[in-house]
């Protein structure tokens, strides 16, 4: 009786041992899972991470996204003076010039220019010919000279030949040939300058 107390009590022992050897590998399984489970979290996080790093590049073109994108500056051309460029190809700056007959309209490169009387405002130029081989017509797209103001405006006709004549409030204008700059040599008669004033010009 004693002997099957005894083997009985034994055998007690050895399910219990058993079953905490199982239990507690049990238990390390399970313990282990959880710490398992960030570990693939962060592994998944990676990648999606890289996708859409790939996902913003391929909308960027390629580059990294910047905080925030600067406006660009565009200058607008004038003839002179700092960060401004030259005029592009086949601008005429017109400016105001000082001469003997006072302040008058010219060229930038100080030719005063010329109004025909036999002209109509708004009308084509009647200047052709022998005309307008001593009297050429001003030509190519007016633009006023960063200094100037001018009181009335600048436009273009069509001439002879097709020629795009520019005008100001309307009026063809020309330039004497051979004339020397700021000389206004050639008025009186049918031509006439343009006046202006001294405070068309900024100071």
């Amino acid at each position: 009786m004693r002997k099957t107390g005894l083997a009985a009590a034994t055998g007690l022992g050895s399910l219990v041992l058993l079953l905490a050897a199982c239990g507690g590998s049990g238990s390390n399984t399970a313990a282990g899972s959880p710490t398992s489970v960030p570990a693939a979290s962060s592994a998944a996080s990676a990648p999606a991470s890289s996708a859409t790093a790939v996902a913003t590049a391929t909308k960027t073109g390629g580059k990294a996204p910047t905080a925030s994108a600067k406006p660009h500056k565009s200058v607008a051309p004038l003839p002179s003076g700092g960060d401004q460029s030259i005029p592009p190809v086949g601008t005429t700056v017109m400016i105001v010039q000082k001469s003997t007959n006072g302040y008058v309209l010219a060229r930038a490169d100080h030719q005063v220019v010329y109004t025909y009387s036999k002209d109509t405002k708004g009308g084509k130029p009647t200047c052709t010919g022998a005309c307008a081989e001593a009297w050429p017509p001003v030509k190519g797209i007016p633009q006023a000279g960063p200094a100037d103001v001018f009181p009335g405006q600048f436009g273009l006709v069509t001439g002879a030949g097709g020629v795009k004549q520019i005008t100001y409030d309307g009026y063809p204008l020309y330039v004497l040939k051979g004339a020397k700059p700021f000389s206004t040599a050639g008025a009186g008669g049918s031509w006439h300058v343009v006046p202006l004033s001294a405070s068309d010009i900024r100071t």
